[in-house]
């Protein structure tokens, strides 16, 4: 299909590129801190353990990137209420007859690989946003992040005087202490890399498949439809 055929279309604002990437690499900061943190690997030292502050750095650097995780999730929330269609709370939870159908056409094809029905294929599309299936995923994803704030900060409320984590000292103790919590934590955190790496998958795999401009269009905020 030759370039003149396909329309530009300015999909996401410069907000919700700047949470998606702000996310990411504090997911990627958080996960790799929280696995040392979860398993210290033994290291060799001519100093004494209390000479060497290995661990405290890992845990400062955890802790800077849960903030920085907290924040973009706070910004997120405020576009999805006034950013454009695209980026609006109602495009990850509308739950209509048309997103279920989409819903399980994505999954038959895009998932199990089924030949397409060029046809029905046009009658469920959905244009360039997201599809059901990555909205619903995005949702599960949101849910997720709140757990993971929810325990995070209510282990690391111990540990500090500030108010903020303070907020959250009550969820070890709902949860019937500091162990389940942290294995709850633990737990969410490979859920969530889970869901990333379908992520990553799929947007390779659209950019590829229908040529939308899905990986780009996180940096310069258009994706590509073609014309009809």
């Amino acid at each position: 299909m030759k370039e003149k055929e396909f329309k530009r279309i300015y999909v996401w604002q410069l907000p919700v590129r700047i949470f998606h990437w702000v996310n990411a690499f504090s997911i990627v900061v958080l996960a790799i801190t929280g696995i040392i943190i979860a398993d210290p690997p033994a290291l060799q030292s001519n100093h004494e353990a209390y000479e060497t502050y290995y661990m405290g750095y890992v845990r400062v650097t955890h802790f800077i990137a849960a903030y920085f995780f907290v924040a973009a999730m706070l910004l997120r929330i405020y576009w999805a209420f006034v950013g454009n269609k695209f980026a609006h709370w109602k495009s990850f939870v509308p739950f209509t007859k048309k997103w279920f159908s989409n819903l399980f056409y994505v999954i038959k094809h895009d998932v199990f690989l089924l030949p397409y029905n060029e046809k029905k294929s046009k009658l469920l599309h959905i244009k360039v946003g997201h599809n059901s299936l990555a909205s619903f995923t995005y949702l599960i994803m949101f849910i997720l992040a709140l757990i993971m704030v929810f325990t995070g900060f209510g282990l690391y409320a111990q540990n500090t005087s500030w108010w903020l984590p303070k907020l959250f000292s009550w969820v070890p103790v709902y949860l019937g202490g500091d162990f389940t919590a942290r294995l709850i934590h633990h737990i969410t955190m490979w859920l969530m890399l889970f869901l990333i790496f379908i992520h990553i998958y799929f947007v390779i795999f659209h950019d590829v498949k229908d040529k939308d401009g899905e990986v780009s269009s996180m940096i310069n905020g258009h994706k590509f439809e073609p014309n009809k």
